[in-house]
């Protein structure tokens, strides 16, 4: 690990404007995902400002009927808040599947926003990335891409959006609050939040520099049932091959997203305007233009089984 100075800041605007006038620092909360780049010296921060006292780990009513979810609320307690279980269903179930009980117990809301990929060729210093060192090209590209994305790529990367909760707030339709190092803030849908790759993939988001999330805000319960399935290589502590987030209303109508598919939450809502016609209607529209490798061309018939199984539980 390279050396790094440290401080810790005690408001959201400072801390912003430390990082925005710092090239190469960091902010740092949880860490869960940070720290292990920077052992492998995949990340190499010269600064880090942690974040960890800054008043955002509370959830709280909204006036419109939501909740507005502190950026450093941990997993476990968001996944254990009698309000989200009770009307965000799909949302406790995301977060649960994810990591390990130890990670939830640090990892922060925000965190989970800026996981990093789990490419392999991302993480071996050895190999080409463009994601990590831009223009030295994608190693993933003709090589091994199991994990790797199916649509939302580019001739530059091919790699996924690894997470398990912003799958969740995708179909929630959530909103991701920042702000700067000048005290402006800023409200981001989150469906614009995350990037696809294009010819920019060291780029995963449409933060600027220094910008800091405080919140996330979840707009009124939807209602209805909510699912998520995730199928992994192995029962727990594993990224998702395929994963579905999905709220079906009694009548057959609803809301689905996916993860492990492409470099962002992917949701179609012209797919899932056919949610009554059956799942494979639903992904063969979610899946329009994918070019899946040989690697991973059974992520496609798998997305449609897993829905499958949303669809028969809902009816159940």
């Amino acid at each position: 690990m390279k050396a790094f100075t440290y401080e810790r800041a005690s408001d959201p605007a400072a801390a912003a404007r430390i990082v925005a006038a710092k090239p190469g620092a960091k902010f740092i909360a949880g860490g869960t995902n940070l720290l292990d780049l920077m052992k492998i010296e995949v990340e190499t921060p010269v600064h880090l400002v942690d974040v960890q006292d800054l008043d955002l780990q509370r959830i709280e009513n909204t006036d419109g009927g939501g909740l507005r979810i502190g950026a450093l609320v941990s997993n476990t307690q968001l996944a254990a808040d009698e309000r989200v279980r009770r009307d965000y269903g799909v949302l406790t179930r995301a977060t649960v599947a994810g990591a390990s009980g130890q990670l939830r117990n640090k990892a922060s809301t925000a965190g989970n926003l800026l996981q990093r990929t789990r490419c392999p060729y991302f993480y071996d210093t050895n190999m080409p990335c463009n994601k990590r060192k831009p223009g030295t090209g994608c190693g993933a590209i003709g090589g091994y891409s199991r994990q790797l994305a199916v649509i939302g790529g580019s001739d530059k990367c091919i790699a996924t959006f690894p997470g398990d909760m912003p799958v969740a707030l995708r179909v929630l339709d959530a909103v991701v609050e920042t702000i700067n190092g000048q005290g402006q803030r800023r409200s981001i849908p989150i469906a614009d939040f995350h990037r696809l790759w294009g010819d920019r993939p060291e780029q995963d988001t449409v933060l600027k520099p220094g910008e800091l999330i405080t919140h996330v805000v979840l707009p009124r319960p939807l209602g209805g049932k909510h699912f998520y399935e995730k199928v992994r290589d192995r029962a727990s502590y594993a990224f998702a091959l395929v994963s579905v987030a999905a709220v079906i209303q009694p009548d057959g109508t609803g809301r689905v997203a996916f993860g492990g598919v492409a470099p962002k939450p992917w949701r179609v809502p012209e797919a899932e305007a056919l949610l009554p016609r059956g799942a494979a209607a639903v992904t063969a529209r979610a899946f329009q233009g994918a070019t899946p490798t040989s690697d991973n061309a059974f992520k496609l018939p798998l997305a449609t089984r897993a829905l499958v199984s949303v669809i028969a539980q809902a009816k159940a």
